[in-house]
């Protein structure tokens, strides 16, 4: 239960029209989360598609974004995303920011962006998630005193998750 991860799939699992919910217990790579691994793991192994909502915090943020641009999916719920390495050699070596990013192609594999972010996020500056959301022009809030959404409850998201599946079903 990393995080809020548990108790969404949870939440989901219980209430919602979602014909499947699908949080993987851990993702390949969790330390390195290179793209060239979580890309083609989402895509080929979750099976990530034009019906699938994709809820991605931080890192998995960055991966679903770079999994969009190439990928229909039915929506993006961005948590803590961000759009350069932060000068960090680890996330430069993960490889998601090594070229532009295809906004346009984003947009328009999503059927739905929402992100959220925190006013005091340890990690990510908010002028990264601002950027991000200019880029997408997605649907954006910053949560006050939520640092890096390391616990749940996280009721906005599951709101947001209920209510795209309300939406699509």
């Amino acid at each position: 239960d990393a995080n809020w991860y548990g108790w969404l799939e949870r939440e989901l699992r219980r209430d919602s029209p979602f014909r499947e919910v699908v949080v993987p217990e851990t993702m390949p790579d969790p330390v390195g989360a290179k793209e060239s691994v979580w890309v083609p793991f989402m895509r080929d192994t979750l099976k990530v598609g034009a019906d699938t909502v994709v809820v991605g915090h931080s890192s998995g943020a960055v991966a679903a974004m770079r999994l969009a641009e190439e990928t229909p999916v039915a929506a993006l719920v961005l948590v803590s995303a961000c759009h350069t390495d932060l000068g960090d050699p680890g996330e430069r070596a993960a490889g998601y920011y090594a070229r532009p990013w295809r906004w346009d192609a984003i947009r328009a594999n999503a059927g739905r962006i929402v992100q959220f972010h925190s006013d005091n996020d340890p990690f990510i500056p908010d002028t990264e998630a601002r950027h991000v959301a200019e880029n997408l022009q997605s649907e954006y809030s910053e949560l006050p005193g939520r640092s890096h959404f390391f616990t749940p409850p996280f009721a906005e998201c599951l709101e947001v998750c209920r209510e795209i599946a309300a939406s699509t079903t």
